[in-house]
C-alpha cells in the first residue's frame, strides 16, 4: 500500500526542539505523495501558547492548501501543574512540571475550547508523554499509561490520540535501546482488559487512534518482536471498530520519513490506506 495521509507533524515552532520549516513540509509531502495532513505542534501547558500563535502565523503566511489543515499536540498533564504553572512561579515550565505533583491526581490538557476557536484549530491529537508522578515500576508505568490513555479517548476535545504506549528516558541502555521495561521484552506484561477498556472507549467517544510512524514502528530503539506484538495490537484495534490514523510525528529539519516501509508493515497486518481517517478538505481558505 501507499501511505497519503499524516496528521502528526511538527515545525520549528514546537517546543521540544523540532526544526522544520513549514514551507519545506509543504515542498516534502507533495514529493512524499502525502495528500492530507496536518500540522501539530506541542502543547503541554498553557505556558507554551505562544508557541502556537507562531505556528499559526507560519502556516498562514504558506498560503495552505485546502488539504492541508492546522492542528496540535496536547499533552496529558495533571490540573495539578496547570494551576502551578498558571502562578508563573516556575523558571520556564516547557515541559510543565515532572515532579512534585500528586499521583492519580486529576488530569488535563493545555487548551480549552475557546484556544481551539481563536486559533481556528482542526483537529486536536493528545498523547500520554510521561509518567504523572508515580514510582518508576512497571506496573506502576502500566497502570498510570493506561489511565492516561483512557482519559485521552473520552476527553471532549482529543480527536486523535497519539502514539498509545510509547516510551522514553528511564530504562534505556547506554546506546538508547529499551530492552525489557516497561513493556518492551513483552507487550504482553500490558492486561488485555486495558486493551479492550481502551478500544472501547475510543469507539464510544469517535475517537481515533494514530499508528506513529517515527516514535513507534520504526523507532531503531524499540526491540523488533515488541514492533511485531504492536502490530498485531494494532490490527486487533481495527478488528474492534477503531478508526486509526497515520501520524509520522516528524521532528527533523526535513519531512524525509520512510512511508514505504511503514506501509509494508502494516500490508502484514492488513491495515489498509484507503481504510485510513482523514480529515475531508477544507471548504475554504483559512483565515
Amino acid at each position: 500500500m501507499t501511505i497519503t495521509s499524516d496528521w502528526h507533524i511538527h515545525s520549528r515552532n514546537s517546543c521540544d526542539g523540532a526544526c522544520m520549516e513549514i514551507a519545506e513540509l509543504v515542498r516534502r509531502a507533495a514529493a512524499e505523495g502525502i495528500t492530507d495532513f496536518g500540522l501539530t505542534d506541542h502543547i503541554h501547558t498553557p505556558f507554551n501558547l505562544p508557541d502556537l500563535d507562531n505556528s499559526r502565523a507560519e502556516y498562514l503566511s504558506v498560503d495552505p492548501d485546502l488539504r492541508f489543515h492546522f492542528g496540535v499536540e496536547v499533552s496529558s498533564v495533571s490540573q495539578w501543574e496547570i494551576d502551578e504553572v498558571a502562578t508563573g512561579q516556575h523558571e520556564n515550565p516547557v515541559y510543565g512540571l515532572r515532579q512534585g505533583g500528586p499521583a492519580n491526581g486529576s488530569l488535563a490538557i493545555g487548551i480549552d475550547a475557546e484556544d481551539i476557536e481563536k486559533y481556528a484549530i482542526e483537529f486536536v491529537v493528545g498523547g500520554t508523554h510521561w509518567p504523572m508522578y508515580v514510582p518508576f515500576e512497571r506496573e506502576a508505568i502500566i497502570r498510570d499509561y493506561h489511565r492516561q490513555n483512557l482519559f485521552l479517548a473520552t476527553h471532549p476535545l482529543v480527536d486523535i490520540v497519539a502514539h498509545p504506549w510509547w516510551w522514553m528516558g528511564h530504562w534505556k541502555e547506554e546506546n538508547g535501546d529499551y530492552p525489557a521495561e516497561p513493556w518492551f521484552d513483552d507487550f504482553g506484561h500490558i492486561p488485555r482488559s486495558m486493551h479492550d477498556e481502551f478500544a472501547a472507549a475510543a469507539v464510544e467517544n469517535d475517537t481515533v487512534v494514530e499508528i506513529n510512524i517515527s516514535a513507534i514502528l520504526l523507532n531503531p530503539h524499540y526491540p523488533a518482536t515488541f514492533k511485531e506484538q504492536y502490530l498485531e495490537y494494532l490490527a486487533e484495534l481495527k478488528g474492534r471498530g477503531v478508526s486509526l490514523s497515520i501520524g509520522s510525528d516528524c521532528h527533523s529539519a526535513h519531512y524525509e520519513i520512510d512511508f514505504a516501509t511503514a506501509a509494508a508493515m502494516l500490508a502484514k497486518v492488513d491495515i489498509r490506506d484507503e481504510e485510513l481517517w482523514r480529515l475531508p478538505p477544507r471548504k475554504s481558505a483559512p483565515q
